[in-house]
């Protein structure tokens, strides 16, 4: 398998929300800004790997790479758990995506 459906992530965010909800207390509304802290600290522990190693080791060692993988994995997991604390479907993600690009397509 090597493609990954964004149903797929949110069902798996799901699991492991539930996996961990005692710990973790669930998605709710209320959990946004913590959520998006989280993503946006994810999102410069990715940028930190390229800060530190380069584009070059990014692009051609294997293990950089991976790392940098791994956290870009972790900010679409923490995407994924905002859009779960206001219970946006892939469906709904979806169409707002296409429309989005469609608007940005014909923006200038």
């Amino acid at each position: 398998m090597t493609d990954l459906s964004f149903k797929e992530m949110q069902e798996m965010q799901r699991e492991l929300q539930e996996t961990y909800k005692e710990k973790w207390g669930g998605l709710y509304p209320e959990k946004f800004h913590t959520m998006m802290l989280y993503l946006f600290a994810e999102a410069g522990e990715a940028v930190d790997v390229v800060k530190k190693n380069g584009t070059e080791k990014v692009l051609n060692d294997e293990i950089v790479r991976t790392h940098f993988i791994e956290e870009m994995a972790d900010v679409l997991m923490y995407f994924n758990d905002v859009l779960l604390c206001y219970g946006v479907t892939p469906e709904e993600f979806a169409a707002v995506y296409r429309q989005k690009h469609e608007t940005n397509l014909n923006r200038w």
